[in-house]
């Protein structure tokens, strides 16, 4: 009997960093940039895939003494330069002096990295959301807010062939999106479990509880849960389903369904060992801190109750108040906040509303017109400073003054 060779950890993950030599590899390169090649060994590569990285020891060449260590994003087999020794480190270790003060320096400047202003400004990118998102720079986004297609709940969004492969692609942008992401701020997601139709009278429909499967998904991607909101829509929102009028007809036991009047908004933090009040007191800006607090009346419960908005463009919009009180009680004023399933540009006409700079990112190309016109609306001359990627800047030359 032939054996199978098992697959190691990485190549079931499909990670781009396949094993330790594919690691040292990267690792040699960043060391000749840094001019530090002769010095060095390796130790033993380790592939930590609950973070998705691998971890390479650095050795003195001529003692064995351990000097600090690469690591690598092992998707990307880009090096994670915030995780990784620095190179003023390694020589000072080198040389026998206290790094103790060269470390410290570089936490302060990597502190004051996180808090400072983002770069990006007011975006419409036109593409598949896991190739835009490698475009962004790191920690360059406060907020991430955005409701995934359905998977095949109409026939529009039959994209995927199987549900395994609608929750590879989430997980490919989650990860994504986590880098992004600046440390310790939250990415919401608004979903909801999906009713895939029967194919014929033979058949049972059947409904797949999307939002615990895409809570795996974040817990191990790196972020934290913090809260699952319910969004609870007037009653009778959901009868167009045809969910429980079988019941409602004959009443019999075994035939009951619920009419789904609820979808979730799963609330998660990029996890960070800091605490929430640290991003608040290291924000580069105090008067936005202290203009973005809420005022008046606020969402006490996890349960909100919003009417949900309809748009003959487009078959699955989400309430721009939705999306207001989202952008309000987790981002400040200023910051950037990202949509990688854009749409119609709902979290773009809030973020304008709100004070916050956008990110929109749209695969399809009906909908990004309709996007388009949509900010021209929302900022008037000014939609043509928006920067466009993928598609012509905006025109704004038929607005009138």
């Amino acid at each position: 009997m032939i054996e199978t060779k098992r697959k190691t950890v990485a190549q079931q993950r499909k990670y781009s960093v396949v094993d330790g030599a594919s690691a040292k590899t990267i690792c040699s390169m960043w060391l000749d940039e840094q001019k530090l090649s002769m010095v060095i060994n390796f130790g033993l590569p380790e592939v930590d895939d609950r973070y998705h990285i691998w971890r390479v020891p650095l050795l003195y060449v001529h003692t064995g003494q351990t000097l600090g260590e690469i690591v690598i994003d092992a998707h990307t087999s880009l090096i994670i330069e915030s995780k990784t020794t620095s190179p003023q480190v390694i020589e000072a270790r080198i040389l026998g002096r206290d790094s103790n003060g060269v470390e410290k320096k570089r936490q302060n400047k990597k502190s004051l990295a996180i808090s400072a202003p983002s770069d990006l400004r007011n975006t419409i990118a036109f593409g598949d959301s896991e190739e835009m998102l490698q475009e962004l720079p790191s920690e360059s986004v406060g907020l991430i807010f955005t409701s995934p297609p359905y998977y095949n709940a109409r026939p529009e969004y039959a994209d995927y062939i199987t549900y395994e492969e609608y929750l590879l692609k989430l997980r490919k942008i989650i990860i994504q999106a986590h880098r992004v992401l600046s440390e310790g701020r939250f990415f919401v997601m608004n979903i909801a479990p999906v009713l895939v139709r029967r194919a014929n009278r033979n058949e049972a429909s059947r409904r797949i509880a999307v939002p615990f499967d895409v809570h795996r998904l974040f817990v191990e991607e790196g972020y934290d849960f913090i809260d699952d909101i319910i969004w609870e829509k007037p009653e009778g929102a959901g009868w167009a389903t045809g969910r429980g009028r079988r019941f409602a007809a004959d009443r019999n036991p075994l035939q009951y369904k619920s009419v789904p009047v609820t979808e979730y908004i799963l609330v998660y933090r990029k996890h960070s060992e800091k605490l929430i009040d640290w991003n608040i007191r290291n924000h580069y800006d105090k008067e936005a801190v202290q203009n973005s607090k809420i005022s008046g009346d606020y969402e006490k419960t996890n349960i909100w109750r919003i009417k949900p908005s309809h748009d003959k463009r487009h078959p699955a919009i989400f309430p721009v108040e939705l999306a207001e009180k989202v952008i309000s009680y987790y981002s400040f004023s200023g910051d950037v906040v990202l949509d990688p399933f854009a749409g119609l540009g709902t979290v773009g006409k809030a973020c304008v509303k709100m004070n916050r700079k956008f990110v929109l990112i749209e695969r399809d190309e009906k909908y990004m017109r309709y996007l388009r016109a949509e900010a021209k609306e929302w900022l008037g001359k000014d939609a043509s400073k928006i920067l466009t990627i993928n598609s012509s800047p905006i025109n704004t030359d038929d607005i009138l003054i």
